[in-house]
């Protein structure tokens, strides 16, 4: 049996999922596809940053569009490190087009000017 917090609302109620699958505790139905997602095929957004160059900041905040499976996460966290994008970016901006196989894109938080006082 398979334990876990629930944190798609406030409640924090504590599930349980046996092994035929039933989930116990939700006070929610979404606690229950909550479980049953986290147990058969856990997933999370990843935000990260990646290097920019010509912008006043280094650095451009990125994050998954979708969640991507669980176990992929230090892969795209890694493959982030190689990235370098050259300003201006603008926000929702394509970094990387397929995280790790999955079709899922990397994409920026934020928008980022070029320094113009770098080209002064």
């Amino acid at each position: 049996m398979n334990e876990m917090i629930c944190i798609i609302c406030n409640k924090d109620c504590l599930l349980s999922v046996s092994g035929d699958l039933t989930v116990t505790g939700n006070l929610c139905p979404e606690g229950a596809v909550y479980a049953m997602q986290e147990t058969q095929n856990p997933a999370r957004t990843v935000t990260s940053t990646v290097k920019i160059s010509g912008a006043l900041i280094k650095r451009c905040p990125v994050k998954s569009l979708y969640p991507i499976p669980k176990n992929l996460v230090f892969d795209a966290i890694r493959l982030l490190g190689e990235i370098e994008i050259e300003a201006p970016a603008l926000i929702g901006q394509v970094v990387v087009e397929d995280i790790c196989k999955t079709g899922i894109p990397f994409v920026t938080t934020r928008s980022m000017p070029k320094n113009i006082e770098e080209n002064a």
